[in-house]
């Protein structure tokens, strides 16, 4: 059962390192480097759209069935990319592939955590983190020998066979009890809170660039974006089932956990997308060598993620983990910063290492927290809120730094030189972020972990059907 949901996580892991890699070859192919942020962007934006609906709807329907749904969604977007003739066709098939994406990393963990205790459940997360280290190095090489010897087009293909296998073993591997809860989807919270997030990733990648920020269009899209949000907020307190249920951020460590996922996931998006940028753009290498520098970062986190995991089963406790991963991380970033035009690549991927294993340290105990301190009943909602603020660190962060990387380059001629001075600026503007991640992590509550699972502890009847 864990192989076959983590199997689709697998697959994400796989495809956004391979198109961060291979994301030169293709706006060299496409054009429209202003807009190279948004190959990223806009899968993100449709994964927060809809991964805080998939735990309820798996509720309603039963997490396999649903998953099964999100894979194929994921693989017809992963087939249109792979085809797309234009940047615009390419950037329509990303937000449909995050669609289906929203639903295989929140489900995934909601299975997980519906059979595993809390206590347990840090040392399951380091068998993921073994996994996602396969899948991370696996990665940057594949997409690197794609570029340099197939097409990029591959980066987004090579999802159909791995996720085809993900789906015929969750069809006929997974065996787990189903219990439908009734659920009142909330469709207006849902909307109100996508388009509050595209007007924010329309502000963060127009703004200073292809609009002023004193412009009537852009001021217009921040008070639109302010608008939804109070639209959002009110909602949510009304609503019979919020998709974002502002109950569970009263708590404190529900709070702290999604602002230290929230700094994780914006950090590592970070290295993920401008460290292969850095070292093709200023060092010359190429796509194939990239992937290497990207590995020490993917290896971190997924190192990180194991010994945190491991750690966090044997003692019973996760809070010294978050607050040693911030550290690290603010120490990876503020290297990073100091790259310049003569640094060695072994060096940028040895800084790289360093914000990996921050991140790993921060994000799954953090993840661990959040779930242990939610009530079993909103199990699955804690989890996709979590996940949500880690996704929504990528939504924000990549078009605003990537708006930093797109000013400091100028209107001049796209050099090496002018990569070596701009790049570092952007990593310089993640420094604060990092110093957030530790203030917040340092409020971080030891409560006590759970040490019996969902369905055990349930009112439920002991007969329950299998889904599927």
């Amino acid at each position: 059962m864990f192989v076959g949901v983590q199997l689709g996580q697998v697959m994400s892991t796989l495809d956004g390192t391979i198109v961060a890699t291979a994301l030169p070859t293709i706006t060299d192919e496409l054009g429209g480097f202003e807009r190279v942020t948004w190959v990223v962007t806009a899968y993100v934006l449709g994964v927060v759209a809809t991964m805080p609906l998939y735990g309820k709807v798996g509720d309603l329907y039963g997490r396999k069935k649903v998953l099964v749904a999100a894979i194929a969604l994921f693989l017809v977007a992963s087939v249109a990319c792979g085809l797309a003739q234009t940047m615009d066709q390419l950037l329509v098939a990303r937000f449909v592939q995050g669609l289906g994406g929203g639903g295989l990393g929140a489900l995934a963990m909601a299975v997980l955590a519906d059979v595993v205790p809390a206590r347990e459940l840090g040392r399951w997360l380091g068998y993921q983190g073994v996994l996602f280290a396969i899948s991370s190095v696996a990665g940057p090489l594949v997409g690197g020998l794609f570029v340099d010897h197939l097409s990029w087009r591959w980066a987004f293909l090579i999802n159909v066979p791995v996720g085809l296998v993900a789906m015929g073993i969750v069809v006929f591997g997974l065996r787990i009890p189903y219990r439908r809860v009734p659920h009142a989807l909330d469709w207006p919270g849902s909307v109100l809170l996508a388009a509050a997030l595209a007007c924010l990733v329309l502000v963060a990648t127009l703004g200073g660039n292809d609009l002023p920020w004193t412009s009537a269009g852009l001021v217009g899209l921040a008070v639109g974006m302010v608008v939804l949000v109070v639209l959002f907020v009110r909602r949510e307190r009304r609503a019979p089932e919020p998709v974002l249920p502002l109950a569970l951020l009263r708590d404190r460590v529900m709070r702290v956990c999604v602002g230290v996922n929230f700094a994780s996931g914006l950090l590592l998006w970070c290295g993920i997308f401008f460290i292969p940028l850095f070292v093709q753009e200023v060092r010359g290498v190429s796509p194939t060598r990239a992937g290497f520098v990207l590995m020490p970062l993917m290896f971190g986190a997924a190192f990180g993620t194991l010994v945190a995991g491991r750690g966090v089963a044997r003692a019973g406790q996760y809070r010294a983990w978050p607050r040693a991963g911030s550290v690290l991380m603010l120490a990876g970033v503020g290297l990073l910063a100091t790259l310049g035009l003569d640094t060695p690549v072994v060096v940028v991927g040895a800084f790289a290492l360093v914000l990996g294993t921050g991140v790993g340290f921060s994000m799954q105990p953090s993840l661990v927290a959040a779930q242990n301190s939610a009530p079993q009943r909103d199990l699955g909602t804690a989890t996709s809120t979590a996940l949500l603020f880690r996704s929504l660190g990528n939504v924000v962060g990549i078009p605003i730094f990537g708006g930093i990387l797109n000013a400091g380059l100028g209107d001049g001629p796209l050099t090496p030189t002018a990569f070596a001075d701009a790049l570092p600026v952007v990593f310089l503007a993640a420094v604060p972020v990092a110093a957030v991640a530790v203030v917040v992590s340092f409020r971080l509550q030891e409560r006590p972990l759970r040490t019996e699972v969902a369905f055990e502890s349930s009112v439920a009847p002991p007969s329950l059907a299998p889904d599927g």
